[in-house]
């Protein structure tokens, strides 16, 4: 039974997800569909990297993963399909993709004539990803193309002693998801963010009193800050883009 990923900044208040899936089920009845997320903020390609970005390795191979966040839908960008590490991918070509490895295989999607220029998601991904659903190698689908957009997640910068990054996510929950990769870092090294100190990197939100600021290794790698029971982003008012610095282990 093939799976079908989706990825959207569609919500839920409209009836666009239910006729995306509704394409996806019509031609592949027996797909499995698994809905990433619906709630990213419109246009926000940044945000749709990062879920996409967590997810897509955990699933199994074969997977077809929708991807759409799309603020210049309708315009000359291309739509692209991919191909990287025994996953298939469909998304436009605003650098949303560039979460994949440097040897991702990417050709271009046919906008046809009748497709809704508002709404190339039914009209152009999801046929897509429903042929590669289908068992359709992506060549299938379209001519090969060398330059996609990529423009990749800033990364992370040594200063010294000192890594320097930013919050690349708030949750739900308030906690400040940085780029800053937890190996290099040191459990005795100071995390800052927003210019504020918040201590030692920590196992888990327990590991404070209710109400402090807490460092920890999260479940994607990368150092996060919270506050026990409450929320970081508001204590600490800080969002995407706060700077968050972390001592190297042994400097």
């Amino acid at each position: 039974m093939p799976i079908i990923t989706l990825l959207t900044d569609f919500g839920d208040s409209d009836s666009y997800v239910a006729e995306v899936k509704a394409v996806l089920l019509s031609r592949v009845p027996t797909a499995t569909l698994v809905d990433l997320n619906h709630q990213v903020s419109p246009g926000n390609l940044r945000t749709g990297q990062y879920f996409l970005s967590r997810a897509w390795p955990r699933f199994p191979l074969g997977t077809v993963h929708l991807a759409v966040v799309d603020p210049g839908v309708g315009t000359a960008r291309r739509a692209l399909a991919a191909e990287a590490g025994g996953h298939a991918f469909v998304a436009p070509d605003n650098g949303l993709l560039s979460v994949l490895p440097h040897d991702a295989r990417f050709v271009s999607l046919p906008v046809l004539r009748d497709a809704a220029p508002t709404f190339h998601a039914r009209d152009v991904f999801a046929p897509a990803a429903a042929r590669l659903a289908s068992g359709a190698r992506i060549e299938e689908l379209g001519p090969g193309v060398s330059d996609p957009v990529r423009d990749p997640f800033p990364a992370p910068r040594v200063d010294g002693g000192t890594l320097v990054g930013a919050v690349v996510h708030v949750d739900r929950f308030g906690n400040l998801v940085s780029n800053v990769p937890c190996d290099p870092v040191g459990r005795t090294s100071v995390i800052t963010v927003a210019g504020e100190v918040v201590g030692n990197l920590r196992r888990t939100f327990a590991d404070v009193a209710k109400g402090q600021l807490v460092a920890y290794c999260g479940s994607a790698g990368t150092v996060e800050i919270a506050v026990r029971d409450g929320s970081a982003a508001e204590q600490v008012g800080a969002g995407v883009g706060a700077l968050v610095t972390a001592q190297l282990a042994g400097r």
